[in-house]
């Protein structure tokens, strides 16, 4: 039974003060930037130096060591950092062993940074898990928990397995700042991994399941949930909707294992990241299985990699991904749908990045083999370029939450590889005020909306241009400081209209005293101006009447 020796480890972490403010402390912003970049040496100096001024041992030193950096580091230091859970208790749950991972019974200690030899030490603990403070902010406030899972390569010192069971990367972060805070009953992890996202998941669901195919992931993503207290997630074993079949969610959140890796003899195959179908049909399962899973007025968001075919455009792939097959009752033909590519790779460049994720270095034999199995793949299969973004997918319904009567679909494909805008608690709550907006106006007719009263959100600011010594502007630009970061150019028209919503005039009357002003039709100003108000509504840069 470990949930007892899970609460000690969780004790000792909490009295260590284990947390990325002190790690970041230990070793500086420099060396915390460096180990972004997968190098410890800078780490490693300022540990060292900091141990050159200690008098009695520092429980945070020896975790960092030992569960950060994946070096070994003496009984007594980690005895003196998990004091209640002890060295028999940390050996029982798997965080570390007295073996090292060659199976030799000594190795030499942690060589000295400034170049002397380590003394063979046989008093040695050696980490089997990565185990670090991870801290966020999102739309309900600051958090903060310790994540477990398979040591990297820079621990390991070779290329990870097939089985790896990753920790928080930079397509976590990027899913968990995605993901929509509103508060729901039930949430589903599809493939959940190390669980980071069944975590953040769990605080605006009542209750969520997380799945994988790895036994060993969900054996460290129920540890992790045990470990930081989060007693709402359900693990089950299985492939895609498999373990939820018949059941329905109101959120459905992915990070599918969307890689698309040669299916060659002798190309190693990572759970954590390649889901072992051909190009891009992982993707595609999962898009066109979320619509038996979805509640009505459910959202399912997910990260995806799609494959452009010689000169076929991508996008018509992934809206043909979101139409039912023929005789297929359950599809996904009724969807919403808001597809967002980030990023465009060249097959050369789309290997390179990801035979390195996988720990193997350049200029060896090794990787100019992996190379050459990739670049025939994409080369036989007709494959020019390979998209990576955001999918979001939702499931209408009508006020009560009912399936909904016909209407327009929401069906948005765009492009926008710029960096995103500034947003401090994650980008999901901007997703959430696009959409209801979204909803609001489509529920209107022309007349109806020119009868509103509309408001600029508080992130937008105007900017203007003038030729020297002129009066009226050259060039005006609407920018958005959050969100998506979105820029769009203003005519006298628009630009007039935006500054004028301020909640208190309705649109209609806005857009009569522009056309006096400008000395035109209201009826055409009206039909030219009322669709852009449509569009800037969906994208944030207005906001409708608060109810």
């Amino acid at each position: 039974m470990t949930a007892p020796l899970i609460d000690l480890l969780r004790a000792d972490l909490s009295a260590a003060n284990f947390s990325v403010t002190a790690l970041t402390g230990l070793w500086g912003i420099e060396a915390d930037a460096a180990l972004h970049r997968n190098h410890r040496v800078p780490a490693l100096r300022a540990l060292a130096r900091l141990r050159a001024t200690l008098t009695v041992p520092e429980p945070t030193v020896a975790l960092a060591q030992l569960f950060v950096l994946g070096l070994p580091v003496t009984r007594a230091e980690i005895a003196a950092a998990l004091p209640t859970l002890g060295l028999a208790g940390a050996e029982e749950l798997g965080l570390l062993s007295g073996t090292p991972r060659d199976g030799s019974a000594t190795e030499p200690a942690p060589a000295d940074p400034t170049g002397a030899t380590g003394a063979t030490e046989p008093a040695l603990v050696h980490p089997l898990v990565d185990l670090r403070p991870y801290s966020f902010v999102d739309a309900h406030g600051a958090g903060s928990w310790w994540i477990v899972s398979d040591l990297g390569e820079l621990a390991l010192g070779h290329p990870l397995g097939e089985s790896h069971v990753l920790g928080v990367g930079g397509a976590s972060l990027t899913l968990s700042a995605l993901m929509i805070p509103n508060p729901v009953e039930s949430a589903l992890d599809l493939g959940t991994g190390c669980g980071i996202q069944a975590l953040h998941a769990a605080r605006h669901a009542t209750r969520v399941v997380a799945t994988d195919i790895s036994v060993r992931a969900l054996e460290l993503a129920a540890l992790n949930a045990s470990l930081n207290g989060v007693e709402n997630i359900e693990f089950r074993l299985g492939s895609l909707f498999d373990p939820v079949a018949g059941e329905r969610f109101d959120h459905i959140i992915s990070n599918p294992p969307f890689v698309i890796t040669p299916r060659t003899e002798g190309v190693p195959s990572y759970e954590y990241r390649d889901g072992g179908l051909v190009g891009d049909a992982l993707v595609e399962a999962v898009v066109r299985g979320a619509s038996e899973h979805l509640t009505p007025g459910g959202v399912a968001q997910l990260l995806g990699n799609w494959e452009y075919h010689d000169d076929a455009e991508a996008f018509d792939r992934l809206t043909g991904w979101l139409t039912a097959p023929t005789g297929h009752t359950g599809g996904t033909a009724a969807l919403d749908a808001w597809i967002i590519e980030r990023e465009v790779q060249l097959p050369t460049g789309y290997a390179e990045t990801w035979i390195r994720d996988g720990g193997t270095r350049p200029d060896t034999p090794q990787f100019d083999s992996l190379y050459g199995a990739w670049l025939d793949d994409f080369e036989a299969r007709g494959v020019r370029q390979v998209g990576f973004g955001y999918v979001l997918l939702r499931r209408p319904a009508d006020a009560q939450g009912h399936a909904a009567p016909p209407r327009p679909r929401l069906l948005r494909l765009e492009r926008l590889p710029e960096a995103l805008g500034h947003n401090p608690a994650g980008i999901g709550s901007h997703l959430a005020a696009c959409l209801a907006a979204h909803d609001w106006h489509a529920g209107l007719d022309d007349d109806a909306l020119a009868r509103s009263t509309l408001t600029v959100a508080s992130d937008v600011t105007e900017e203007r241009h003038f030729w020297p010594g002129q009066e009226d502007p050259t060039l005006m630009t609407l920018h958005q400081g959050g969100g998506f970061g979105r820029s769009e150019p203003l005519d006298t028209a628009q630009a007039a209209l935006i500054g004028a919503c301020d909640g208190e005039l309705p649109v209609g009357a806005i857009i009569d005293a522009i056309a006096q002003l400008l000395e035109a039709d209201p009826a055409a100003l009206r039909a030219e101006l009322l669709p852009r108000v449509r569009a800037l509504l969906d994208d944030g840069f207005l906001e409708p009447p608060r109810s």
